[in-house]
């Protein structure tokens, strides 16, 4: 008896795995500018808020973000892919994470810890383009692991 309920348990967690999506978020939706995500990573989704869409043209704006690291950051680089019609037009790659520079509080976090950020940030960017597109962000760390990854839809009619 036991045995087949650890055989079924089995069963449906691997099922549950096998059929994982995550759901699409809203980050922030106003009249000319809506900004949502999917996590693409199949084991872990995770959380992002911004306090008000109108804020991210502004230049520097106010977000929370959440989440529990799978895996150890003692380096850690992000891939940025900007994607129209189904065609790349902009990639862009950064150490955010690294030996003898640290541009992230949660640098050096360990597999397991909470990860959690509220606070300013700037893009760095003067407006956002406006159009329809997906932007692809890709979290990795030393051992070329994905700590997170987000599929992100902007639709952007803002008149700047």
């Amino acid at each position: 008896m036991k045995t087949s309920n650890a055989l079924l348990f089995i069963l449906v967690l691997l099922y549950i795995n096998a059929s994982t999506e995550w759901p699409t978020h809203t980050v922030c939706k106003e009249d000319n500018l809506e900004i949502y995500y999917k996590s693409c990573d199949p084991q872990q989704d995770f959380a992002l808020s911004i306090d008000h869409c109108s804020d991210i043209a502004t230049h520097t704006f106010n977000i929370r973000a959440a989440m529990v690291l799978r895996h150890s950051i003692k380096e850690l680089y992000v891939k940025l892919d900007m994607i129209i019609n189904g065609k790349t037009v902009l990639t862009y790659s950064e150490t955010l994470c690294g030996p003898g520079h640290s541009k992230l509080v949660f640098c050096g976090k360990k597999k397991g810890e909470h990860l959690y950020y509220e606070g300013p940030v700037t893009l760095g960017i003067k407006e956002i383009p406006q159009g329809d597109y997906t932007l692809s962000a890709k979290l990795t760390n030393q051992d070329h692991v994905t700590v997170a990854c987000a599929d992100f839809t902007v639709k952007n009619n803002l008149d700047y």
